[in-house]
């Protein structure tokens, strides 16, 4: 086996060990073993866990990050609900490890981590602005943008912690929360109101954001 065919393996290998348990509880020898090879050899390839854990983040992040990546076609609502359910995927199968990097593992607070962790907060921003068809976007809509995103990365972790709710209703749920800090925003600002009216309007009566608006007429009603 050739050097980065031997590394990606070990990347991987170390991915799945820290998907199912926290990073802090896989040890080296676990990771060997794991690979089928000795201990020395890992250290060959890596120079300690922690980088390990790190090349095994990046490969995490990337995969995040792309799940974010959706065809602009058909209502916005539709849309992020398919995101959604494809971060809920990744969320469920890499949980311990999710949880680990928001919360604390071996490299939080590291450069290498905070830069991961940033890198996939700006893509989903990216992808979230494409989705609007916004270039230069102002200020109330960015603030609505990435409070989103934080809303999303908090909501995924209290799942995590017992999985409570169903994920389904979750994912609905924050889809209907983008509508709502957009909502919000654009009563307090006309170039926001400007754009809900142009997200609404293409929206059909049993999409998200429809059912959203159905749910919040029964309870004025």
């Amino acid at each position: 086996m050739g050097v980065e065919e031997r590394r990606q393996q070990l990347i991987g290998v170390a991915l799945e060990l820290f998907s199912r348990r926290s990073p802090d509880e896989v040890s080296i020898d676990e990771i060997a073993s794991a690979a089928g090879i000795s201990r020395p050899l890992v250290y060959h390839y890596f120079p300690g866990k922690l980088s390990l854990y790190e090349a095994a983040l990046q490969r995490a992040s990337d995969d995040l990050a792309a799940r974010f990546v959706e065809p602009r076609e058909g209502p916005l609502g539709a849309r992020l609900l398919r995101v959604m359910g494809r971060y809920f995927d990744f969320v469920d199968e890499h949980g311990p490890g999710f949880y680990a990097l928001m919360r604390g593992g071996p490299a939080v607070g590291s450069s290498t981590t905070n830069a991961l962790i940033d890198s996939v907060r700006q893509a989903a921003y990216v992808q979230i602005l494409s989705h609007l068809d916004v270039m230069d976007p102002p200020a109330r809509l960015e603030l609505v943008i990435r409070s989103w995103i934080s809303l999303a990365e908090s909501t995924a972790l209290l799942w995590l912690d017992g999985r409570r709710i169903p994920r389904a209703e979750l994912e609905t749920q924050l889809v209907h929360d983008f509508a709502a800090l957009t909502a919000v925003s654009a009563a307090h600002d006309e170039e926001m109101g400007t754009l809900l009216r142009r997200i609404l309007k293409d929206e059909p009566a049993d999409g998200p954001f429809g059912d959203l608006l159905g749910r919040l007429m029964t309870l004025a009603s």
